[in-house]
């Protein structure tokens, strides 16, 4: 019965967000516009749940959905908390109107529907990248999937996804995200909420993993973390309205214009809001003069839980509480501290094994900016710093960040890939001095050979001259393109004869790419070893994107 699925995991998504609620707290950049995001998303589910579990067993969906929205609209707080309460009302009103005792994907998807349709109603200037956004995306999907005929299941699954990926895209629509390294908090919540209910749903409840973890095969969550870095905002000038101010009312008159209140509230500050339905709403607006405001409803009918919020003083506490944490988390600076980058998941992974202290998200098409790599030196908290670059196009932006530092002595080992960087941490020395490490790390990369193979987007020529075509498997060693044919497995192998030839190495390392599947992973390492019998393989999944396959020989 889809409204047992509710009431039993409602509560249970509710309390993860619960749980998370400081994490979800410290994201909000604005910061802290009409208080903290995670405890206001948090204390309308709870007011929800109340609603819920005050019901009688066997209570119908259309029941469960009218206490969803009387809790959430009762319970609301917050800009964030009022928006939530819409995006929980439509979705519930959509699901009370499935006809079956199980909600199938189309089910799913005309209730995403109209919580985007309720949601975006409620808000009179709808920005990009908030929860909204999450919203709509998630929707989105599930419209995707039904049109694929996915099962329900399938879907649940795929809209967790897509609700971090699209939190992951958050920086991109609203400049101030990006600005503060940070992802939108209501968004996150959403989504955690979302994956907690799912999580239920799939008989675990009550778990979700750390979002700076990957938590499914595509590793959603991961890019939620390559972006968020809580950073203590010193530069907002606040808000031209200090109050928020939140109550719920109850009209008078059943000719009560909604439209015209709620025209007065845009007249007397920002992020107005006004939901529900005659007799009984939740008033939000950001104002100067509160007073004001509840002076003008008192004439309209009666108020009561009512919330003002001074957002200034709100902004102090919450810098000083990341500055406290930072604090604590830092601990003191140690001697020697190593940054790198990494152009996927696997790779981070084997880094951060070998001693590296920051990763870099990066690559041969997404190049680190020298902010970026500035942002991870100081995040070393250490004495002295070593940057990584790995790869030719971002070295000359580590060299920068290098000269940008105060405080911090750090140098750059000129890696121009991974597996050089490997080589290098095997032969660094934490405890070491700066320029002796450099020494002895440039003289290990000195020592690799590497290899990459890679599709070619447009037509050139290899180093001999051999034509090359769009759509070609190209395989390159030092630098230059010396293979050129039409399959992964084959190009890679005669690059590694010719390496061999060349010079004869003992050891391959090598990291299969997103685009190389672990059969087609397994059959190269077999053919690696039947090709070369003598050498010894060391193989990892590195996930880099575009490039199947890079390897090195020693």
């Amino acid at each position: 019965m889809i409204a047992n699925v509710v009431r039993n995991c409602f509560p249970v998504a509710a309390q993860v967000v619960a749980d998370k609620a400081d994490e979800i707290n410290k994201l909000n950049v604005f910061p802290v516009p009409d208080g903290d995001t995670g405890t206001n998303m948090s204390l309308t589910l709870g007011t929800v749940v109340k609603e819920i579990e005050a019901l009688p067993q066997g209570a119908s969906m259309d029941d469960i959905a009218k206490a969803i929205t009387h809790g959430s609209l009762m319970g609301a707080r917050g800009n964030s908390g009022v928006i939530t309460s819409q995006i929980l009302r439509g979705v519930a009103e959509g699901l009370a109107s499935s006809k079956g005792a199980q909600a199938t994907t189309a089910d799913i998807a005309s209730a995403l529907r109209n919580g985007v349709k309720v949601a975006f109603k409620a808000v009179r200037k709808p920005v990009e990248g908030t929860i909204l956004t999450v919203l709509r995306d998630v929707s989105t999907k599930a419209d995707q999937m039904e049109r694929a005929k996915a099962t329900p299941q399938e879907t649940l699954d795929a809209i967790v996804v897509e609700a971090y990926e699209s939190v992951a895209r958050t920086p991109d629509l609203l400049p101030v995200l990006r600005e503060n390294g940070v992802v939108d908090s209501g968004a996150f919540g959403l989504a955690t909420f979302i994956e907690a209910f799912v999580n239920a749903y799939n008989g675990k409840a009550g778990e979700v993993s750390d979002f700076r973890t990957t938590v499914d095969s595509e590793g959603a969550k991961a890019q939620v973390a390559g972006v968020v870095d809580i950073e203590i905002n010193e530069d907002w000038e606040g808000s031209e309205f200090r109050y928020c101010t939140e109550f719920l009312f109850h009209a008078d008159s059943p000719d009560f214009d909604e439209s015209a209140n709620l025209k007065y509230l845009s007249s007397m500050g920002d992020c107005e809001l006004l939901v529900g339905s005659n007799p009984d709403y939740k008033i939000h607006v950001h104002t100067n003069r509160p007073d004001r405001v509840l002076r003008h409803m008192l004439h309209r009918g009666q108020i009561f839980n009512v919330f003002v919020h001074n957002m200034d003083l709100e902004a102090q506490e919450r810098t000083e509480s990341i500055r406290e944490d930072k604090q604590a988390a830092s601990g003191p600076r140690k001697p020697l501290g190593f940054v790198a980058v990494a152009a996927g998941s696997g790779q981070a992974d084997i880094l951060r094994s070998l001693g590296v202290d920051v990763i870099v998200s990066g690559g041969q098409t997404m190049n680190p900016s020298t902010a970026d790599i500035l942002g991870a030196i100081k995040e070393c908290n250490a004495e002295g710093v070593i940057v990584l670059p790995n790869n030719g196009n971002i070295r000359m932006a580590a060299e920068a960040a290098v000269s940008a530092c105060e405080g911090v002595r750090a140098a750059v080992v000129p890696t121009k890939t991974v597996l050089q960087a490997f080589a290098a941490m095997f032969a660094a020395d934490p405890e070491g001095e700066l320029d002796a490490n450099v020494d002895e790390m440039s003289d290990a990369i000195a020592q690799i050979r590497d290899g990459e193979i890679t599709t070619a987007v447009r037509d050139s020529a290899a180093a001999d001259g051999t034509p090359i075509h769009s759509g070609d498997v190209m395989g390159i060693e030092g630098g230059s393109i010396e293979v050129v044919g039409s399959d992964v497995e084959q190009v890679t192998i005669e690059v590694i004869n010719r390496m061999q030839a060349e010079e004869e190495g003992d050891t391959l390392t090598i990291l299969a790419g997103s685009d190389l599947d672990d059969d087609a992973f397994q059959h190269l390492l077999s053919a690696i070893e039947e090709a070369q019998p003598d050498l010894e393989v060391d193989a990892h999944r590195g996930e880099q994107p575009l490039y199947p396959v890079v390897f090195s020989i020693e």
